[in-house]
């Protein structure tokens, strides 16, 4: 321990490039990365006063071919142009196409043969499924031919003559396609096949053409569907109607119009107490009905009318096989409808959790964000699947055969349950380019999944949120990683990127940097501002900091424009006392730390003891001999006295206050500046807590100290004790130094099917 009074050194700051007249700050601003506010979209995040938007409504008559899988329509699209340039041409998105043999996802596709392939391995490297869209006709308003150009998955109509600011056109479009097989051929929608009944359960989406967005930020948004990156859809109206075999139940995107029609009166009544229920799920059908329905194939038809209003897709499932339950959600006088679509191959999960996690979701997001605005909410079940689409989603999590289940399922379907129905808000409603930024909608939409599922029950074993989880992707190599502010198709570790280290970012700026008031006040302006609206990237940072007075500009940058990690050393910590210069307190101390840093020889002291000439003539020691450095002489306290008399009354405090000096130095090895948090620990027992902003970094972005004044003795000084800023290094965070056992993993290894056999054990 040293003991002098130190003063700190100002940093100088240097934001200069080796080199290069060029702000390299991590603290500079980001008006060199956000588009230039407008009259559309205004610096504070917010639509501007010339905002504007498209429509598209839709009329659409589809038919379920059950036994050839294949689905046929007609379809009427009318476009209304509030742009305020005319437009030479419409584009169409056709995303069924990517299944086309000739497809540029299949041209793309790369693949190799090694020894020992499985047959599954050999059979990937053929494609023979005869997907995409078989157009029949596109016809304009007067029937006649309408001009056209496909190129892909995006489908050009070639207008006659500009479609002026507010007005309208309608092209109709007929067309079929085959339905592909999730289990042999992937995708986001398509068929499930149960071979023991030879039935069939249908999840579709993505079935129709569909029209491109056209905005102010990139006029027609026509990028090419690849797989991956998603969609982009303006808003409107639709008008539905689904012809499937007469045994069928249906669900849909919008509401019911001709329940009469295809419900039987019990059925009836059981939907209409289901719309009074608050408390439990009331089964519309059941599960015994499910089974019977399954075990043979009617040969008729029924056609279910669906209308849905402001909406920017639509999508449905059908099946005989699906048992069908609902509750009602009250938003103040309004009544929301959740519901649920399974096969009993999904019990007893299906039953037990997934209308009531519906339920749960639209409580808990509505409460960060906006009252769910739609009338119903489902949540369709087949295997291995997570997608989402307005007002239905199509979700896995699968018992086994005996209705036995893991613990890892349980969550992993309560999960993908929260996700999808999740994404109503994110981008459903917030209708965010998931074409161009996945995590606009998967990152945001993630993060508050984690807060659901906290809400749902203690301790819920989330994926994704808390900071320590995205450590391990944090610190992985650099060349296998690219910024969240990448395109979807040019995304490397998808889930990583989109989902986990958004919704972390998010996490850590809620908990640690903004404060959840603030934070939550942003982000619900944030969710209400672009409700029904097209927002980008720009109008969510912006937004942040505008309705939080917190500049963020150096957090998102780090974040979401750069691969840099958290990494933050606490390198060294040098412990002083002031110097009181009384000799009767400071001289026994200095000479227990003179003793504790002398190392002498001492190979002959024994042999040498009482040998020395001094030994045998005792009247030659003098006053040297009879004292030592340490020894407290009259002057000494003299001297002190009159010390004492020059301070005056505030240095004696000081002075007498025994206080402790901490010099703490850090380091940034990994690049993100953050907040710093520290723990002290004393040595009577007791802790403090002190937490500073990522601004302390601001004058020196690699390297800083800072003294730490303390009454009592420090024992342990722990930085980032919480594990909330996601750093990747905890051995170098302690003081003294200790090994630290890094544990990233979600779920311990265990054996999990000893959960299935407790269960069996139980029945």
């Amino acid at each position: 321990m040293k003991r002098l009074l130190v003063v700190l050194s100002a940093f100088s700051l240097s934001f200069l490039a080796q080199g290069q007249n060029i702000n390299q700050s991590k603290f500079r601003q980001l008006s060199d990365q956000l588009a230039t506010p407008n009259m559309y979209r205004t610096g504070g995040g917010a639509p501007g006063a010339f905002y504007y938007q498209q429509q598209a409504n839709y009329k659409m008559d589809i038919r379920l071919d059950d036994e050839n899988q294949r689905i046929y329509g007609e379809q009427t699209i009318t476009y209304i142009n509030n742009a305020p340039e005319s437009l030479e041409y419409l584009w169409v998105q056709l995303d069924q196409n990517m299944r086309a043999q000739n497809s540029l996802t299949q041209q793309m596709k790369t693949s190799s043969v090694g020894k020992g392939m499985s047959a599954n391995q050999i059979k990937d490297l053929f494609y023979n499924f005869d997907g995409g869209f078989k157009i029949d006709q596109v016809s304009n308003e007067e029937g006649t031919k309408q001009g056209h150009t496909i190129n892909y998955t995006m489908m050009r109509i070639n207008l006659d003559a500009p479609l002026k600011h507010g007005d309208s056109v309608s092209f109709s479009v007929k067309w079929w396609y085959n339905i592909n097989d999730r289990a042999k051929l992937g995708g986001r929608s398509g068929l499930e096949y149960f071979a023991d009944e030879d039935n069939y359960l249908y999840t579709i989406a993505q079935f129709f053409p569909r029209m491109a967005v056209y905005n102010d930020v990139e006029g027609w948004q026509n990028k090419q569907f690849l797989g991956r990156g998603e969609y982009a859809l303006p808003f409107g109206n639709y008008d539905v109607k689904i012809t499937v075999p007469s045994d069928h139940i249906v669900g849909a995107t919008g509401t019911l119009q001709n329940a009469e029609e295809v419900l039987s009166s019990e059925q009836l009544e059981r939907l209409a107490n289901a719309k009074q229920n608050t408390e439990d799920p009331v089964f519309i059908v059941t599960e015994s009905e499910a089974k019977s329905a399954e075990k043979k194939k009617a040969k008729g038809e029924k056609t279910w009318h669906f209308q849905a209003e402001n909406v920017r897709d639509f999508a449905f499932c059908s099946s005989r096989k699906f048992i069908w339950d609902a509750m009602a959600v009250k938003f103040g006088e309004r009544t929301v409808l959740a519901m649920s679509y399974y096969p009993k191959e999904g019990n007893p999960l299906w039953e037990r959790y997934s209308t009531r996690v519906v339920a749960h979701t639209l409580k808990v997001y509505s409460k960060y964000t906006f009252d769910y605005p739609y009338p119903v909410a489902i949540s369709v079940h087949t295997d291995r699947i997570g997608m989402e689409y307005p007002m239905i989603c199509f979700n896995g999590g699968r018992p086994d055969s005996d209705g036995t289940y893991s613990k890892r399922t349980k969550y992993g379907m309560i999960g993908v349950i929260i996700h999808e129905v999740g994404h109503n808000y994110f981008p459903m409603i917030v209708n965010s380019d998931e074409r161009q930024w996945t995590w606009m909608d998967e990152g945001l939409n993630t993060f508050l999944q984690y807060l659901t599922e906290q809400e749902w029950e203690e301790d819920y074993p989330s994926r994704r949120g808390p900071a320590y989880l995205i450590a391990p992707y944090m610190r992985s190599e650099k060349s296998d990683m690219v910024p969240i502010m990448t395109n979807s198709e040019s995304i490397l570790q998808f889930g990583n990127n989109a989902y986990g280290k958004p919704a972390t970012a998010l996490n850590i700026l809620r908990e640690t940097v903004m404060g959840r008031e603030l934070f939550d006040y942003s982000f619900k302006r944030y969710s209400q501002r672009w409700m029904f609206k097209h927002p980008t990237p720009s109008d969510f940072f912006r937004t942040m900091e505008d309705a939080s007075a917190v500049d963020l500009d150096w957090f998102f940058r780090g974040w979401f424009y750069t691969t840099d990690n958290v990494e933050i050393a606490l390198s060294d910590v040098k412990w002083y006392r002031l110097n009181s210069k009384n000799p009767e307190i400071e001289k026994p101390i200095e000479r227990k730390e003179a003793q504790n840093e002398f190392i002498g020889d001492t190979r002959n002291e024994a042999d040498l003891k009482g040998k020395h000439y001094s030994d045998a003539h005792p009247e030659m020691a003098d006053f040297y001999n009879e004292n030592d450095d340490w020894t407290v002489f009259p002057i000494d306290k003299k001297e002190y006295e009159k010390y004492r008399k020059s301070l005056n009354e505030d240095e004696k405090e000081v002075l007498d206050a025994g206080y402790n000096f901490y010099e703490l130095n850090f380091q940034n090895k990994g690049g993100l500046v953050m907040p710093i948090i520290l723990r002290f620990t004393f040595v009577d027992g007791s802790q403090i807590v002190s937490r500073h902003p990522a601004e302390i970094w601001l004058k020196n972005e690699e390297a800083f100290s800072k003294v730490f004044v303390f009454e009592k003795e420090v024992k342990q000084i722990e930085l980032d004790p919480f594990l909330e800023t996601a750093d990747t290094d905890l051995e170098n965070n302690n003081w003294p130094p200790k090994v630290v056992q890094n544990r990233f993993d979600l779920y311990k290894s265990r054996d999990y099917s000893r959960d299935n056999e407790m269960q069996r054990a139980k029945k």
